[in-house]
């Protein structure tokens, strides 16, 4: 679930990077997460060595914590790019806003 959630999160954030104004810095989060969708996928490779064919019957336990983990991950990277597009201020809005006080 974790490689499923994040490789979604990729396509949809590659996406929007290419179709929207760049200066969001939206391609930084959408190599975060192909970055953690790479981890995963090797992880899933791994560990299908380990287990065979009983990879693909995980337990219903297994997948609810794989699903929170694959969201913590995407939630992780977007307050990662939310600081990151706060710091460089495309806009001016904070600078304003700190200049007003």
């Amino acid at each position: 679930m974790t490689l499923l959630i994040t490789v979604f999160a990729a396509v949809v954030s590659t996406a929007v990077w290419y179709f929207v104004d760049r200066k969001y810095l939206i391609g930084r989060l959408a190599l975060m997460y192909w970055g953690a969708a790479l981890m995963w996928g090797v992880d899933a490779v791994y560990e299908y060595k380990e287990l065979g064919a009983a990879y693909f019957t995980p337990a219903a336990e297994d997948m609810a914590n794989d699903a929170f983990l694959g969201a913590a991950a995407v939630a992780l990277g977007l307050m990662i790019w939310l600081a990151m597009l706060l710091i460089s201020d495309p806009k001016g809005t904070v600078r304003k806003a700190l200049k007003h006080e």
